[in-house]
Formats: C-alpha cells, sequence, structure tokens
C-alpha cells in the first residue's frame, strides 16, 4: 500500500461460517433446513479494516492467522488497495479463528468459535513504522489473545497516546474468568473503550450501560461507548453524556454491526467530527451491516453513507 496507514488495526482476524436465517434453533438431533451456508470474513480487526476501507480510510491490519484454506480464504477477502495486510502473521500448522454462526429468525446470532492462530498474537508484531504515522489505534477481540495481556501492550497504548494519537478498545469475552483485572491497567490509556451492554454488563457487574460506562470512565477512560443493539447507544464522558437511537431498517443479522460501527466511530474521528456526528456516523454503519447475515457484504461505502444521511438526523437524548 502506497499511502500511509491513518488507522491501525490490531487484533483477531476470523473465518465465519454462517448460514441463512432459520425458523427456529435445531433440538438434538434435528436438521434444519437454510437458503445457503457461506465461509466469510470475521473477526474484529479484519472486519474493522474491510469496512475502513469501504470508507476510503487507508488502515494497516495487524494479527495472526494459520496456514489452512481457511486462512488462504481471510488473506484474500482481504485483498483491497486501502488495507495493507503486511502486518499478517501466518502461524505454521495452525488453523484461524474461525466461528459457526447460526442465525435464527427474529433472535440473536449464536456462535462457537475457536481463537485458533489469534492467539499467537503480541503487541510487538506491530510494525514500527507503522506506530510513527497511524493517527488512531484500534484493538479489536481483545481478551482472546492471551499474548497481548501484557504490561507491553499497556505500555504501548501509552505511548501510543504520548505521541498524540487515538486508542480504542473492543473486546471479546472468551471463556470464564475476571475479565476486569486485565483491562483494568489499560483504562487510563484508552480514549475509546467500546464494549456491548452484554461485555460492559459482565466485567462491569452493572445492568445498567450508562451505569457501565460511568464505571469504565471513573477507572481512567477518556470515553466510553456502549452499544446496546437495538435500544442504541450510550456516549459517556466526563464532558458529554447523551444516549443514541438507531436508524431503523430491515433486520437480516447482527453478525459484525459492532465491528461496522466501530468502522464508522473511527472514521468519523479521522475527520474531526464532534461526539454527535460521529455517533450518527458509526450508527448509520451499525445499520447498514444488519442487512445481510455476514459481517461486512453491506456495509456501506463512503458515497452510500453520504447518501444515506443526507437530511437524515439521529435522534439524541442527554444523560
Amino acid at each position: 500500500m502506497e499511502m500511509k496507514p491513518r488507522c491501525l488495526s490490531a487484533g483477531i482476524l476470523f473465518a465465519d461460517v454462517g448460514c441463512a436465517p432459520i425458523d427456529h434453533a435445531p433440538a438434538p438431533g434435528e436438521l434444519v433446513q437454510t437458503d445457503r451456508v457461506e465461509l466469510t470474513l470475521g473477526g474484529c480487526a479484519s472486519n474493522v479494516s474491510i469496512n475502513l476501507a469501504r470508507l476510503e480510510v487507508p488502515t494497516g491490519l495487524c494479527g495472526c492467522v494459520g496456514d489452512d484454506a481457511f486462512s488462504d480464504h481471510i488473506l484474500k477477502s482481504l485483498a483491497n488497495p486501502l488495507v495493507d495486510v503486511s502486518g499478517v502473521r501466518r502461524i505454521e500448522n495452525s488453523g484461524p479463528g474461525c466461528s459457526l454462526i447460526v442465525n435464527v429468525k427474529n433472535e440473536d446470532r449464536r456462535f462457537v468459535s475457536t481463537t485458533g492462530a489469534n492467539a499467537q498474537f503480541a503487541i510487538g508484531d506491530i510494525p514500527q513504522e507503522w506506530t510513527d504515522c497511524a493517527e488512531v489505534l484500534y484493538v479489536g477481540g481483545y481478551l482472546m489473545m492471551e499474548r497481548l495481556e501484557t504490561q507491553e501492550t499497556v505500555d504501548y497504548f501509552k505511548a501510543f497516546q504520548a505521541k498524540g494519537g487515538k486508542t480504542i478498545l473492543d473486546v471479546v469475552l472468551y471463556g470464564s474468568r475476571p475479565y476486569w483485572p486485565v483491562l483494568e491497567p489499560l483504562m487510563p490509556y484508552c480514549d475509546y473503550f467500546m464494549p456491548n451492554d452484554d461485555e460492559g454488563r459482565v466485567i462491569s457487574g452493572k445492568d445498567d450501560p450508562v451505569d457501565q460506562a460511568k464505571f469504565f470512565v471513573d477507572a481512567g477512560a477518556k470515553a466510553c461507548v456502549i452499544t446496546c443493539g437495538g435500544a442504541g447507544s450510550i456516549y459517556y464522558s466526563n464532558d458529554e453524556k447523551f444516549r443514541a437511537d438507531i436508524f431503523k431498517t430491515e433486520f437480516v443479522g447482527g453478525t459484525g454491526s459492532g465491528d461496522a460501527f466501530d468502522a464508522g466511530f473511527i472514521a468519523g474521528l479521522l475527520d474531526g467530527c464532534d461526539p454527535y456526528e460521529t455517533m450518527k456516523r458509526a450508527s448509520a454503519q451499525g445499520m447498514s451491516c444488519v442487512r445481510d447475515g455476514s459481517a461486512t457484504k453491506s456495509v456501506f461505502t463512503k458515497r452510500e453513507a453520504r447518501e444515506f444521511l443526507q437530511g437524515r438526523e439521529l435522534k439524541i437524548e442527554k444523560l
């Protein structure tokens, strides 16, 4: 990629195997018919990278895949002149992260996942030249990569902030363990912590997403954005506190909608938007994703997003 990356997207890269929405989840031993089963791109860092490319943001992607056919599919799916995959490391004799996704009509999706080669990713894998030039650091799927849970990662976030960059952290809860001791040291060096409300509830122990956001900001995050599915999202900082509605559309599947939201948010930051406009753009990108069962296929391009947002307002409620 000739252009230097404005965003550095690091974290989990996945191959998703998903079905078109079915009428009900199968009972033990039951075969349920679906219109199609597809192999598609997944994973927070890879989804955000390709979605940023749709928004014409040059992005450097860092993470790990294996050396099998699913890994080949991930890299093929990321082929885009605005996504530099030279920061992706291939792990020999390994498969990539992979999710089996069951989509049931009018229900949230169900996942069966393995972290695969993502477990080998470490903060030292990020090229120094990208660190020097990128304006935004996005780490997605944190808590699925054990080698990333180190003091070196905390130090990297701190240094990236110190050079004037913005840091964004998103998580995936993997396994069952106390998550807060791992996350707490990173909070003072997160400009934006962006879990969904289910993740926020498990991590903070608080049911109300506003209370969750306050918990994370009190712990040092400069701002917290909690996505709440059909209930919209919360933006919470010491300066701005509001609830944003959603843009409504026909819902096909929720896979990747949070990653699309994050990409819209990052693009808004890079364009110098205020929190309201940034959340408006993020909400539009998240909405565009749910029109298809895959994580990236229906996500707006820059032109499509501009045309969709023309003359539209997003309902905002001050907190």
